[in-house]
């Protein structure tokens, strides 16, 4: 099997991380990873905070009530730049296109990370209007994911979740 496969197969949701810092090539790494995913048009609608602040990561944890994310030495907020996309492809691109592609940049962010030996955990349940508070983002920023990021408790990356099977999910045609 393939080394992307493998690490596919391997990758785990992290909520539990050593505290120690990431050097910042790692996370130029991550972030080099995550504007090689595909958008519409290449119009790449897309904006990442990397946010280390001990007291913003507070804010973060407290606008998804989830407090591992402030427990993660480095969070990447990951915001969608909806009418950028609008410009190009209207009421579709504004509402749908900007989310497939900051999806896409996400899903690079987590592998390279997992191919980095760093932990991280997709977070999409937050207030949004919290965190455009907390960045003072603008309006045409759309926060739409946080990536608590750092390295793994040993014993947060063994566990292991189910997928429902193939034959359930897919119909070929």
């Amino acid at each position: 099997m393939s080394q992307i496969i493998e690490l596919i197969k391997s990758r785990r949701s992290t909520r539990q991380f050593q505290p120690k810092d990431i050097p910042e090539e790692l996370i130029k790494q991550l972030l080099e990873a995550a504007c090689r995913a595909p958008s519409a048009g290449n119009l790449q609608p897309w904006k990442f905070y990397v946010v280390r602040d001990n007291k913003l990561r507070k804010g973060l944890a407290a606008a998804s009530k989830q407090k591992f994310v402030s427990q993660a030495p480095v969070v990447i907020v990951v915001c969608a730049l909806p009418e950028q996309s609008a410009a190009h492809y209207g009421e579709r691109g504004r509402n749908l296109y900007c989310l497939q592609d900051t999806a896409a940049a996400v899903q690079n962010i987590l592998l390279a990370a997992s191919s980095l030996k760093l932990g991280t955990c997709w977070v999409g349940a937050f207030s949004e209007e919290e965190v455009r508070s907390l960045l003072n983002l603008n309006r045409e920023e759309r926060p739409v994911a946080m990536i608590p990021v750092g390295y793994p408790i040993a014993t947060a990356q063994t566990l292991s979740t189910g997928r429902i099977p193939l034959e359930n999910i897919s119909r070929w045609l």
